[in-house]
């Protein structure tokens, strides 16, 4: 039984850990996509053609 709570413990106190280091370094910023300028292929996505140059 002490055994079982021992580890519970030690799970939390771990938990706790990862969680305040992932917020200190901010790992999870890390991996976030920031939005792309438009170029010709990402027109293409957004219903844009490429082709078409502005006459003004």
């Amino acid at each position: 039984m002490e055994q079982s709570i021992a580890i519970a413990l030690s799970v939390i106190v771990v938990y706790t850990a990862v969680l305040l280091i992932g917020k200190r370094f901010k790992l999870s910023s890390r991996y976030e996509r920031a939005p792309r300028a438009l170029n010709s292929w990402s027109a293409l996505d957004k219903g844009i053609d490429p082709t078409d140059r502005d006459s003004a």
